[in-house]
Parts: C-alpha cells; structure tokens; sequence
C-alpha cells in the first residue's frame, strides 16, 4: 500500500465529468478517479474547511463515528475491476467495511484519515508525472487536457 494525498477535484471536460486526482506521496504517480457530482462537492468541501449549515452525509458518518466512539484509521483504495475502483474503511477495532473510494475519501478528509491505493490499483491506472515538471496546478491542468474517461475505462462511482 502507498499513501496518497488528494491533490483535488475539477470537472473533466467536454464531459462534464468530475474527477478527484490523488498524488502518490513520496512518489511520482497520480491516481485519476472518476466520480459523482455531490461526492465531488463533498470533497471540495473538506478539501476547502467549509461546513454547510446542515451536515452532508460524510459529515453525518463522521459524527455518527464519534458518538459510538469508532475511529476510522485507514482508507484503502484496493482494487479496479472492469473500470469500477474499490474501497475500504479500517477501523481501529479491526473491522473493514466495502466503500466507494469517492465516499471514502470524502470521510477521510473529514477525519484526518490516510488514504492509501495498492499496489496493483497505481500500476494499473496511476499516471507518472516526475515533479521536476511543473507545479501541481499545471500539471493537473496538462494532465486533464491529455486524458478522457475512456483511456481507464472508468466509470462514476
């Protein structure tokens, strides 16, 4: 397993498509994944500090989490089969539970909780990018510019 950041979420045109890009921490290897629209604003939203007057679902898991006293203490990003990612939640008691990584990424940032991919899953679908390139910004923005939904086979998940 290798951690990884989120870089961010922009919307993947001509599509329409969100996208939230993670970056192998420590590495060179990015990590597209193609996502639903109100997973995308539930992570621009961690990403940026913002609370919404009314907890989102993320939110509500998070809170939900601390009044039974669980603590979420990895995300894994485990697996893509057919153009579909998969996830877990590992808790601190040991059990894991099957997530969408869109859904749970969105409850890591929340949680401050580190986001690892497999092995397999960043040599399958992780794009290298070297970082002597460019900053982040321009990269992501190159990155999208050179990319469609249908170089992965992926699908919103």
């Amino acid at each position: 397993m290798n951690e990884l950041d989120v870089v961010g979420v922009r919307v993947e045109m001509p599509s329409n498509q969100p996208i939230v890009l993670l970056r192998e921490v420590g590495g060179d290897r990015y990590l597209p994944i193609w996502i639903g629209p109100g997973e995308a604003t539930a992570i621009a939203f961690a990403q940026q500090g913002m609370a919404p007057a009314r907890p989102l679902t993320h939110d509500l898991f998070k809170d939900v989490l601390e009044a039974v006293g669980q603590e979420l203490t990895q995300v894994r990003i485990t697996d893509l089969r057919e153009g579909v990612f998969y996830a877990e939640l590992v808790f601190a008691s040991g059990v894991e539970v099957s997530a969408r990584p869109s859904d749970a990424i969105a409850l890591a940032l929340r949680t401050g909780t580190p986001i690892y991919g497999s092995d397999g899953v960043l040599d399958d679908a992780g794009i290298a990018i070297p970082d002597e390139q460019e900053d982040e910004v321009e990269k992501f923005r190159e990155f999208l510019d050179q990319i469609s939904p249908e170089d992965f086979g992926t699908s919103s998940q």
